[in-house]
């Protein structure tokens, strides 16, 4: 459990460690920020797939696929609704944000209120990767999700600052986005420990709802600044890292 914990509070810090890296730059290169973002996608894909998705198959039994398939889809329509009620993350990270003289601060709060959102089942599935039992995926898995917090963390304080809000009350704000994150492993590592059943399913709908992310959220966003080679290769390496970590792991 203290394992547990100390990864949730890992995974939440890191978008505060983002933020102080956008403290100390103010604004962060399109170019710097897609290669981390598409890096962090590149493990994300990996820890979905190996250590979510496959697992998944494994432990449902004779109707393994089946529930892994459903589960998948479930999470993807999950953050689908999500989508559906705050706007999706990189319209939200477009020119209107990063224009400084005219920074909207109901705008922005919906920017930063859209990935608190969205952290909730980022958190969700590091804690059901806890809760199937194998510590190393699940640490895999978290750091995959920690790496891909750091940007998020850059991009929050630039156009906080400048819409006028105070340094001290934008820390906060990030902070808290971190701490969805951390509640959110703690719900899916308790979910899952207490309802044993469930795994298949919870581990099926985690994948589903990294892959969403990835797909709707992360590459998009990389790709939309004239710098989508360098990304590609950035997902591929990151894609490899976790590859090579799994194996040597596992």
């Amino acid at each position: 459990m203290e394992l547990v914990l100390l990864t949730a509070l890992g995974v939440g810090g890191a978008t505060v460690f983002g933020s102080l890296i956008g403290f100390a730059f103010k604004k962060v290169s399109h170019k710097f920020s897609d290669i981390v973002l598409s890096f962090a996608a590149g493990v994300m894909l990996a820890a979905a797939v190996l250590g979510l998705i496959l697992p998944s198959v494994e432990y449902g039994g004779k109707f393994g696929l089946l529930i892994t398939v459903a589960g998948v889809f479930a999470g993807a329509l999950c953050l689908n609704v999500v989508d559906k009620i705050v706007p999706h993350l990189h319209k939200l990270m477009g020119s209107d944000v990063e224009d400084h003289n005219n920074a909207n601060l109901s705008r922005v709060l919906l920017f930063v209120t859209a990935i608190a959102i969205h952290n909730l089942p980022e958190g969700i599935a590091a804690g059901v990767g806890f809760g199937a039992g194998n510590t190393s995926q699940a640490l895999l898995i978290a750091g995959g999700i920690a790496l891909q917090n750091i940007p998020e963390g850059m991009v929050i304080i630039g156009p906080m600052l400048a819409a006028g809000v105070k340094p001290s009350k934008t820390f906060v704000c990030a902070m808290l986005t971190g701490l969805v994150e951390v509640v959110g492993t703690l719900i899916g590592y308790f979910a899952v420990s207490i309802a044993s059943a469930i795994l298949p399913f919870a581990l099926a709908f985690a994948g589903g709802t990294m892959l969403y992310v990835i797909s709707d959220e992360m590459i998009p966003e990389t790709h939309a600044h004239g710098h989508q080679r360098g990304a590609t290769y950035a997902l591929l390496a990151g894609f490899c890292v976790m590859l090579v970590s799994d194996v040597l792991l596992g």
